[in-house]
This record gives structure tokens, sequence and C-alpha cells, in this order.
């Protein structure tokens, strides 16, 4: 199966492009755990975030927004000792207030549609060389996400948040996802 030019041979990571990346995710709890995630992959390989999810779903609560808005300094300072984790004190206290941001969303889904018209995006590039790293609409949702409390959302992980939620559609056309995304949008 042809896929897109990040992918690799790594099992796990196609399994993620062909299952998850680029299909329109609506629901909350899914796009909230997809947010946290791409903050945790700032200055890493999303490869990386991907294989230790299972563990953060388990250390994190299920990415459960009540819980995480209640961490504990202390309980920051347990996950910064867990080995199964990116450990990092900046993206674990982002975390927190990331959690506090979202419980105080009214419509979190709708809003974070908003950015697109409430539909898939779908792009048409050919080539890897046609896909941005950010665009208006991202650098659009990091100014929202910030104004509204929100840290690790900056233009470039907005946009791949964007891209991972199918958002906005950027399967180029040598992949297989892309008809049947390009045609689902």
């Amino acid at each position: 199966m042809p896929r897109c030019f990040w992918c690799s041979e790594d099992p796990l990571y196609m399994a993620y492009h062909d299952q998850e990346w680029g299909t329109p995710l609506r629901d909350a709890q899914g796009l909230f755990e997809l947010l946290l995630l791409e903050g945790f992959q700032a200055g890493l390989s999303w490869i990386t975030v991907l294989r230790k999810r299972e563990h953060y779903r388990k250390v994190l609560f299920g990415f459960d927004a009540q819980r995480l808005a209640r961490l504990t300094d202390a309980e920051i300072e347990a996950l910064m000792q867990d080995p199964g984790i990116v450990r990092n004190r900046l993206k674990l206290n982002a975390t927190r207030r990331n959690a506090a941001a979202w419980l105080a969303l009214e419509d979190p889904v709708g809003l974070l549609w908003s950015f697109v018209g409430g539909h898939p995006k779908v792009n048409h590039f050919k080539d890897r060389s046609e896909v941005p790293a950010i665009t208006p609409e991202a650098e659009a949702m990091s100014k929202a996400l910030k104004k509204a409390g929100f840290t690790f959302v900056g233009p470039t992980i907005c946009y791949a948040f964007m891209q991972a939620s199918g958002m906005v559609m950027d399967h180029t056309q040598d992949c297989d996802r892309y008809a049947d995304l390009a045609n689902a949008g």
C-alpha cells in the first residue's frame, strides 16, 4: 500500500497512518487526547510519542480532563520519574493547565472544528514540498487556544493536530488513503 512520505516501515506507524491520521475526529475525548499528545511531541518525532501513547493513557487517567486538571505537584513529580513517558516538567505542567482550559470551554469540539468551517478542508497535494507546516487556520487556532489558557499550542503543533484529527486532509495524492478521505470530505 503506498503511504504518505512521512510514514516509516514501523508497523505501529503504518497502522496509525492507515487507520487514524487524517480521519475526521469529532469525539471530545479523542480530540483532547490528541491535542495533549501533539504537545508532548513538540521537539520530538511523532513515533516517539506514538510508542508511548498506551502508557500515557495509563498514567494520565485515560486523558480524563476532570482528573488531569486536578493533578498535584506530587503527582507531576512522580510522572517525572516514569521512563514510559516523555519526562518534561513543562509539558506535564501544561497537561494540567490544558485540562483546566479544556474544561472551561463551552463547546471544545465546535471551537476546534470552527477553524475549518466545521468540515474537513481537503487539500490536493501531489508532493511533500506542497504540504505546509503552518497555515492561517492553524495560526488562528493557536491564538484562540492561547487566549483560552492553553500552552504548547503553537501554530506548528496546531497544524499537526489539524492534520492528525482530519480537520485538514493532507494525505498526498500518491497515498492510498487520499482517495477515500478526499471523497469523504
